[in-house]
């Protein structure tokens, strides 16, 4: 059985949190134009399970620097997400979030190419 790498990871989660901040900054303007499209946190949901996958594979193997980027980015999407959810409140936090995830997986994957180089 082959080992995925944490740079298959960090791929996924730069991806991930690419779409998702592309989503959530562009979706708003979407809403304003007369296509019957409406908000669904369902969609953020999802972005941040896979998200979620991708962080916990990579914590395990990062710097502290990282692991800590990547954990409070994850917390701060969660709690943005959970809130909409359940309180009908939407936090700017999510934005924070996709931003930390993007820049952490960027340090761990520049990282990990320089220590295998």
């Amino acid at each position: 059985m082959k080992k995925i790498s944490t740079t298959f990871y960090d791929i996924l989660g730069i991806s991930s949190a690419t779409i998702c901040l592309v989503h959530c900054l562009i979706f708003p303007l979407l809403t304003i134009l007369p296509l019957g499209l409406s908000h669904n946190p369902i969609i953020d949901l999802l972005f941040a399970s896979i998200g979620l996958f991708a962080i916990l594979k990579i914590i395990k193997k990062s710097a502290l620097l990282v692991s800590t980027i990547l954990v409070v980015s994850m917390a701060l999407i969660w709690i943005s997400i959970l809130t909409e959810l359940f309180f009908e409140i939407h936090l700017d936090l999510i934005y924070f979030g996709g931003i930390g995830m993007i820049i952490g997986h960027l340090i761990n994957y520049k990282l990990h190419r320089k220590q295998n180089h």
